[in-house]
């Protein structure tokens, strides 16, 4: 991936713990590394093909001096999320914010936070088997596409299929969903829990009917798994319902723990 460098952008404002930083002001110092594909700009020489660098320095000019942060770990956040959000072509940015005159009482050349965020790829498993089961997932597809922390939402076509598990319910209506998002998998948990509480779900039976279910299904490559989330998902290589959508998606959509693709998954549980 081609990289965009703003080193050291010179910004007075007012941020700190201290009452004094916040009244008096500091100089801070921004650097940013901003990855896009600069190669249809380079060939087309065409601003339009790549991100302004000249915009973006004023956008972070704008947003240190309108605001007054207690840390420059805020500082670097807010920085990050703008440049990612306001620029559809760039997929990564590494934020440094610099405090040269740090209030410590020590010699120091400066105290600095870099952050590294970037639009991870994510599939999610949507079902639905009780009441409108077609709007209840239509619904969730439109909360998630209406997060500003989410874009380039696609949904699957809906299928109807036989219930798993607890088989003695209806009927379920599934799609699969990709999408990129700057959340870490547990905030976009959160937003996901927040879909199936607006669809009025309630946990009562495991496995059993509900009106709507959403499960993270890939994130990225990553592997991880903890009291409330396993990424990949654990039982995906055994759901038809997940995996035919998925490959109607993207068929080599990769999950890191079997190193199989979507394609391969469905093509082994339907032998």
């Amino acid at each position: 991936m081609d990289v965009i460098k703003i080193k050291d952008l010179e910004v007075f404002s007012n941020h700190g713990v201290l009452k004094e930083e916040n009244v008096l002001g500091q100089k801070f110092l921004i650097s940013a590394d901003i990855y896009l594909d600069t190669r249809n700009a380079g060939t087309a020489d065409d601003i339009s093909c790549s991100a302004d660098y000249s915009q973006i320095c004023h956008l972070i000019k704008k947003i240190m001096e309108n605001n007054t942060f207690k840390l420059i770990e805020t500082a670097a956040e807010k920085i990050s999320n703008a440049i990612l959000t306001e620029y559809s072509l760039i997929s990564r940015v590494v934020v440094q914010v610099k405090k040269p005159w740090a209030p410590i009482l020590l010699p120091l050349k400066y105290v600095s936070v870099c952050v590294d965020r970037k639009w991870s790829k994510v599939y999610l498993s949507l079902g639905s088997n009780m009441g409108d089961r077609e709007k209840y997932l239509t619904d969730a597809v439109n909360t998630i596409s209406a997060d500003k922390n989410c874009r380039n939402v696609k949904c699957s076509s809906f299928i109807q299929t036989e219930p798993y598990g607890n088989t003695d319910q209806d009927k379920f209506i599934n799609c699969c969903v990709v999408l990129e998002t700057l959340y870490t998998p547990h905030q976009l948990l959160k937003l996901t829990s927040q879909a199936e509480q607006n669809a009025g779900r309630v946990r009562t039976v495991h496995w059993g009917p509900r009106t709507l279910d959403i499960d993270i299904i890939l994130f990225d490559d990553i592997m991880m798994h903890d009291e409330t989330l396993t990424i990949p998902h654990i039982d995906m290589a055994n759901r038809e319902f997940v995996l035919a959508p998925l490959c109607e998606l993207d068929p080599y959509a990769f999950n890191p723990a079997t190193g199989k693709t979507a394609a391969a998954m469905l093509a082994e549980l339907k032998r």
